[in-house]
């Protein structure tokens, strides 16, 4: 582990840090009032809670934190964040009942904490509405960079959805209306999370065309480390449940192409 770094250890409940990474203060304030950003921490073990909190308190971020899913809800409605660092075994209810009830309250972005690292988890944790997420022992410093790109990726889709664009791109009996952020399959509506339909416009502006898991990851997560390339996986399965499984193609160890008949634009 180098200075910068920092890992959390769920096994035993420890978490180690190098004076260079700790917080030089805990005020949960940025330096430009402006900037700051409201993040809601969910965990139940009180020394990962506790050094999440102070990395993100010394980022700039403003922090509250819960320990169980009822103070989460009840939190989240309050202090109304704009993301949501959830574990996802809660005393209370677990965190895919935090987040469906959260995501029923607002749309906010949810980056989950698993100790398991199981697709079938990680997939139900999609399909209630989390953007991202991370196996344990994990490092602070890709947590706090995830953070910032979920949120950059936040700010980039309100900019687009606020320029005026063409209303639909038509791709066999695939459509996806970019201005309403709306799909419909084989004629009928498919409901998309907000992940998922930024990941099926990003291969549909090139249809055919094998995008890379790295390429992915830039472009819909802002996240250029080939560490998150098991997201991709997870949302592309996802995914495929909604529109079918053989609209994406998988080009084995490369990526991943949008299958479907010609493309053409609605005004």
């Amino acid at each position: 582990m180098n200075e910068t770094d920092t890992t959390t250890h769920p096994t035993n409940g420890e978490a180690s840090s190098s004076p260079g990474d700790r917080p030089s203060h805990n005020t949960g304030t940025a330096t430009t009032p402006g900037a700051q950003r409201r993040v809601l921490v969910v965990e139940d073990d009180p020394t990962i809670l506790d050094a999440i909190a102070a990395r993100m308190r010394a980022e700039g971020f403003v922090v509250q934190t819960a320990a169980d899913g009822p103070a989460a809800v009840e939190t989240a409605a309050a202090f109304q964040p704009d993301l949501l660092v959830l574990d996802v075994m809660l005393p209370g209810y677990d965190g895919l009942e935090v987040c469906r009830r959260v995501q029923a309250q607002r749309p906010v972005p949810v980056l989950m904490l698993t100790a398991r690292d199981d697709e079938t988890d990680m997939l139900v944790g999609l399909g209630v509405g989390a953007d991202d997420y991370m196996t344990k022992p994990f490092s602070l410093r890709e947590l706090v960079a995830r953070t910032h790109a979920l949120l950059r990726r936040v700010e980039r889709a309100a900019a687009v959805a606020a320029t005026p664009r063409p209303g639909s791109v038509q791709l066999g009996d695939l459509e996806i209306d970019r201005t309403q952020r709306r799909v419909r399959a084989g004629g009928k509506d498919v409901h998309l999370t907000p992940t998922e339909f930024d990941l099926l416009l990003c291969l549909a502006r090139t249809p055919r065309a094998v995008l890379t898991r790295e390429q992915l990851l830039a472009d819909v997560w802002d996240w250029a480390d080939a560490s998150g390339t098991r997201t991709v996986d997870s949302h592309v399965k996802a995914l495929r449940r909604k529109i079918g499984a053989e609209r994406i193609r998988t080009v084995h160890g490369v990526g991943y192409a949008l299958e479907t008949g010609a493309l053409s634009e609605g005004s």
